[in-house]
């Protein structure tokens, strides 16, 4: 179907210039001598665009035909053309909504490019808002999985969050899904219709990583062959999302500050700073309050950061929500299969019980695994991750009725810790987390208790 153009000038000449270039070039074309002529015939036909004058004799000019076109139809695509190269003309056709402009005299090639890259914009345009669209009920906060008491108390205070420019601290141990809860903010934010960006801080080198946040000029380092954007601009407008920001170096730390707080960026090897509109959402699985003082994290930062702080509960923390999830995930991975899966009685009272230390990824994770590996309709706890089917709660162990109350206490505690060991690979730091004592502490009962075998580094 032929796209349609209404041309509006008061030069005759001009008028049947642009509708030679443009009917060769497949388009169907109307014109119109005035902005009042112009009108009449948009309220009677349907058009894809009009390209306009902006000064036409003594009546209305192209600037408000621009404003009553949009009126009538805010999706209609108008080019703006000029003999008077302003730039506060051109500006000013901008803001009320031109899809582009351009200055008299003007070569043939520039008219048909400029016409052909608008119409590619109105059909980008509506693909984008549908996309926004979907993102935006994806990440609706009642679409996240949870009903328990801790993420209903998360749920109603990242709602008053979104709605604000604040910077954000989401605090929460791995797989607790703070990226999750960084995208519902944007999403539902002002910002919804601008990108969300994210990087993994504790992923890059120091040098990639600048080069990642702020972008760097051709030859400003071996291998630089070409100018990049970096995060922050292309995030420009939106949400810019630091993850694990706990492990980024002092250095780092230094440059992002800076950032932060002259809401600009200097790309690396470039002399002039450019400047950005970006809200920041960070997130940690550290205590920033102790590296801050160990001296590991920059106590300035620190506060820029946390405006607010929202802590993620773990899934050990919110057991109330473990059946729901479990629900989300078997539907997820078992798809249309003929034969719907669904857990045990002995499944679910495993999974009611095992500590997560991996959180709601652990629990996605083993759902996946089992659905795949599960022959049968109901998945038993033999379908499960051996770490899973092998749990054993503490106040199952048997204890012999001679042994006394401390013997009975350190046996549950290096039982404990040995377990936790197992569950996290060995992960001491991680280990001390869970179990909320210090690493120091921990070391030490390792040794009282010789467990000196892989889990001694």
């Amino acid at each position: 179907m032929q796209q349609k153009i209404l041309l509006v000038d008061d030069e005759k000449d001009m008028l049947e210039w642009l509708s030679l270039v443009l009917e060769q070039d497949g388009y169907q074309v109307r014109c119109a001598a005035s902005g009042e002529a112009a009108l009449d015939l948009f309220r009677h036909e349907s058009f894809d665009m009009v390209v306009s004058d902006i000064r036409m004799g003594s009546g209305m000019t192209g600037i408000e035909l621009l404003r009553q076109l949009k009126d009538l139809n805010p999706e209609i695509v108008v080019l703006i053309v000029t003999a008077y190269a302003s730039v506060e003309t051109a500006v000013e056709a901008l803001r009320y909504g031109a899809s582009d402009y351009l200055f008299k005299p003007f070569k043939l090639d520039e008219i048909k490019l400029i016409v052909r890259k608008s119409f590619r914009q109105q059909r980008i345009i509506p693909d984008a808002r549908g996309q926004q669209k979907k993102m935006r009920d994806r990440y609706r906060f009642s679409n996240i999985i949870g009903k328990s008491t801790p993420m209903e108390n998360i749920f109603n205070l990242v709602d008053k969050v979104a709605r604000t420019n604040t910077t954000v601290l989401l605090h929460g141990e791995s797989g607790t899904g703070k990226e999750l809860i960084a995208k519902a903010i944007h999403f539902n934010s002002l910002r919804a219709d601008k990108p969300f960006v994210s990087i993994d801080c504790g992923a890059l080198p120091d040098d990639l990583l600048e080069s990642e946040l702020f972008g760097h000029v051709k030859g400003s380092f071996t291998g630089a062959i070409s100018a990049k954007q970096g995060l922050f601009e292309v995030a420009d407008g939106g949400t810019l999302f630091l993850d694990e920001i706990g492990e980024m170096s002092i250095v780092m730390q230094s440059k992002l500050l800076r950032a932060l707080q002259e809401r600009e960026i200097r790309p690396v090897g470039a002399t002039k700073t450019n400047k950005i509109d970006v809200r920041i959402i960070a997130a940690t699985n550290r205590n920033l309050e102790e590296e801050v003082q160990r001296e590991h994290f920059r106590k300035d930062l620190f506060f820029r950061i946390s405006v607010i702080t929202v802590f993620l509960p773990s899934l050990r923390e919110r057991r109330d929500d473990i059946g729901l999830l479990s629900d989300h995930f078997l539907k997820k991975y078992q798809g249309a299969a003929a034969q719907p899966k669904t857990l045990s009685p002995a499944a679910m009272e495993l999974f009611l019980a095992y500590s997560w230390p991996g959180n709601v990824r652990e629990l996605e994770n083993a759902i996946e695994s089992a659905v795949a590996l599960s022959d049968q309709a109901v998945i038993q706890p033999e379908n499960l991750p051996e770490r899973i089917a092998a749990y054993r709660q503490p106040d199952t162990w048997e204890f012999s009725s001679e042994d006394s109350l401390k013997s009975k206490v350190e046996q549950f505690e290096k039982e404990l810790i040995l377990r936790t060991l197992s569950e996290t690979g060995g992960n001491k730091t991680q280990v001390a987390k869970l179990l909320k004592m210090t690493r120091r502490n921990l070391d030490y009962k390792v040794k009282r208790y010789g467990i000196t075998s892989r889990f001694a580094g």
